[in-house]
């Protein structure tokens, strides 16, 4: 039987954004690949989420880019948003961190849960650069073409548009730099995990500091309240 490959739609606005890399052949690979990963793995997040960072806002409406790796690997908890898990799920460490910085930066009240669709209705566009990982195999669809979309969809995101907020968490994150139009802002720490987290992300205050950003641009600020 010939295998078929995996059929991901975009959104319109995100769909002519990345049309060109949609009929790319790496992209094409990338989904035969996951064809197979999801007929015979566990693979997070589920196949009707891979593409939700992408459902709330059009590119245009995007005002904080905040950038992870790749999906939660643990049961139940990758929802197709960087950072987040759904409701009713256990905080991972790195979450749990991001709330801490939350509280001592814009004084967040304490969240019932680690969902932050909140923040993407309001134009936080929370992009994994990969968006798919095996159950309990951190990085185990790295270089399958993934880091190729997402880096193309970020660079011609920034080249479209002016004044996005990007928040680069980590080393891996801030090579991204290079992908991003000047007419956009940038800001860096460490990342948010156990390892690093005293080292540079504590305090960095990014979460004031974008919003003070919006609001010089004349633009609604973000509620960072998780709720």
């Amino acid at each position: 039987m010939k295998i078929k490959p995996l059929n991901l739609v975009l959104n319109d606005t995100w769909g002519h954004l990345v049309s060109k890399e949609l009929n790319e052949k790496y992209f094409h690979e990338l989904m035969f690949f996951l064809k197979t990963e999801y007929e015979n793995e566990t693979i997070f997040p589920l196949k009707e989420n891979i593409f939700a960072a992408f459902a709330y806002k059009s590119p245009q409406e995007i005002k904080v880019v905040i950038l992870g790796q790749d999906p939660y690997h643990d049961n139940f908890q990758a929802n197709g948003l960087a950072f987040s898990v759904s409701q009713g799920i256990k905080l991972p460490p790195s979450l749990k961190n991001i709330i801490k910085e939350l509280k001592t930066d814009v004084n967040l009240t304490e969240p019932m849960h680690g969902d932050l669709s909140h923040w993407a209705k309001q134009g936080v566009l929370l992009l994994n650069t990969c968006l798919t990982v095996r159950a309990h195999e951190p990085l185990s669809h790295q270089n399958r073409g993934w880091e190729k979309f997402t880096d193309r969809l970020i660079q011609l995101l920034s080249e479209n548009n002016k004044n996005i907020i990007f928040l680069l968490w980590g080393a891996k994150a801030e090579v991204k730099k290079e992908l991003i139009a000047s007419k956009n802002y940038i800001l860096t720490s460490k990342h948010p995990s156990p390892l690093s987290a005293y080292r540079g992300f504590f305090g960095c205050k990014h979460f004031s500091k974008a919003n003070e950003i919006l609001i010089s641009q004349g633009k609604q600020p973000i509620d960072w309240e998780i709720i």
